[in-house]
This record gives C-alpha cells, structure tokens and sequence, in this order.
C-alpha cells in the first residue's frame, strides 16, 4: 500500500495516469503529450509499474502501458477516487487536448523510420 501511495504522490505520475486512464499508450506518445524526455518518462512509468498501477508490454520495439486489472480489482475505492479526483486537477485540460492531438498524429507510426 505505501509503495501505490508514493508513486501516486507525485505530480508527473498523476498526470501520466491521468491519461493512460482514457486508453493505453505508447512511450513516445507519454513523451510527447506530457513534454517529458524520454528518461523522465522512463523513470516514472517504472515507478508506477513497481508499484503495481501499471503494466506493460512490448509490440515490435514500442512499449505500451496500461492500467493494471489486477490493480483495478484489488484497490477499486481508490481506483475509482483517482478517477474522480484527477480531472480536476488544474493541468488536466491541456494535457487531454495534447492527448488528443498526439492520438492524430500517430506518433509510433511516425517513429518507425
């Protein structure tokens, strides 16, 4: 529990989260969308996969994250009060408009070459 707390505790997780909780993404889409440099990133979607919130995986070189069910299950009030509670946070409407914009451009497509 207070391993989920801390990696909940900070603001770039809770704004990674925050988006990954509308649909799974790519690395280089958390990059972009977020502003975040490549081991930014890196370091906060460890924690937040240690912690057991996220799970990833691996399609050709790309690595995806995603809500973990296990965690979903097992910790629902608090699932469901993160939910509630991030979209109110004062980043969270500029950073779904950036998701958004990330999400046209197709960004691992792009990264192929």
């Amino acid at each position: 529990m207070i391993e989920i707390l801390k990696a909940l505790s900070d603001e770039t997780r809770l704004r990674i989260l925050a988006q990954i909780l509308k649909s799974e993404m790519c690395v280089c889409e958390i990059e972009e969308c977020l502003e975040l440099t490549q081991s930014n990133a890196s370091r906060h979607l460890t924690i937040l996969r240690r912690a057991g919130i996220l799970e990833s995986y691996k399609n050709a070189k790309w690595t995806y994250y995603k809500i973990n069910k296990e965690f979903i299950s097992e910790n629902k009030e608090l699932y469901d009060y993160v939910i509630n509670k991030v979209s109110q946070l004062p980043w969270y409407e500029s950073d779904c408009r950036n998701f958004e914009n990330c999400r046209m451009q197709d960004l691992c497509a792009q990264n192929k070459n």
